[in-house]
């Protein structure tokens, strides 16, 4: 699946909870709604990470964790949807300044002084 296919997906699932709160008397959730649904995410993604540094005592920690990155990339994928964020390229583009950062620092490292 490619990256345009997964934020689809996630838009996909997102339409059909906004169905599923309609059809259960509360409102679709706004773009805060999600946001804060994700801050929870994080959260628990953080309880989660201490599981696995042994600092907590979650059971499953594993299949827990997969689930819980799982859930932080939808809630990404649906805010970048929502505010129009072109996710993908965002990405690659600060994938780039992090990386010339990185050689250039490596690179002024390097210099003799």
């Amino acid at each position: 699946m490619n990256f345009k296919q997964l934020s689809d997906r996630a838009m996909e699932i997102r339409e059909k909870f906004g169905d599923f709160e309609l059809a259960n008397g509360e409102r679709k959730w706004t773009r805060e709604d999600v946001m804060m649904g994700f801050v929870g995410d994080v959260g628990d993604l953080a309880k989660l990470v201490m599981a696995h540094q042994n600092i907590r005592a979650i059971p499953d920690k594993d299949v827990k964790l997969e689930h819980e990155l799982a859930d932080c990339l939808w809630s990404i994928l649906v805010l970048a949807r929502m505010y129009d964020i072109d996710l993908e390229s965002a990405f690659l583009d600060t994938m780039n300044e992090l990386e010339t950062l990185l050689d250039n620092h490596a690179q002024q490292k390097n210099e003799p002084k």
